[in-house]
């Protein structure tokens, strides 16, 4: 279903040739939904109707400035009662616009900002594993305490310290 909504809005997006643009806005709904509890609920619990989703969203997407297509696809999401899929539906666009450009996605969860040079170095890097040029989404997680965590596609490489530290402690448990 996600792909359906995000490839719909894909389409309309190449044919007002806002790929970028659309695809910025959606950084920014995903920004908002990790931002605020209350917004993440509104989008994942059953409670409310259709018609309390609908006027939420649209009164997030007017006071939020979100650009026009995105805030319309948004109130139809929201009509259909499919909000809860919404996080899936702008990783499958991301998706969608990064295999338009022949590229491929990748997360990216590090402990701390990455610079530049820093930046460009993983791109080169995962351009070697992918065999494509990589778009790259990067979070932050101290939590993660160092290293990083890459998914593309179905695969995911893990080098963070945490599950290094994680896999060190239950080797210990099994040998004592």
């Amino acid at each position: 279903m996600a792909e359906r909504y995000a490839g719909s809005l894909f389409e309309l997006a190449l044919e007002a040739k806002s790929v970028e643009k659309v695809g910025t806005a959606l950084d920014a709904v995903e920004d908002l939904i990790s931002s605020s509890a209350d917004l993440k609920r509104l989008i994942e619990s059953p409670v409310f109707s259709a018609d309390d989703q609908f006027r939420a969203i649209d009164a997030i997407a007017k006071k939020a400035g979100i650009e026009d297509l995105v805030a319309n696809f948004l109130r139809v999401v929201a009509r259909n009662r499919r909000l809860f899929a919404l996080p899936s539906m702008i990783a499958a666009f991301r998706r969608i616009a990064a295999a338009h450009r022949g590229e491929v996605a990748a997360e990216v969860t590090s402990a701390h900002e990455l610079t530049a040079e820093q930046t460009r170095e993983l791109k080169a890097s995962l351009k070697d594993v992918a065999g494509k040029d990589v778009a790259i989404k990067l979070t932050v997680d101290p939590a993660i305490l160092g290293g990083l965590i890459v998914k593309i596609g179905s695969r995911q490489i893990d080098t963070s310290l945490r599950t290094k530290l994680n896999s060190l402690k239950l080797a210990l448990k099994e040998v004592g």
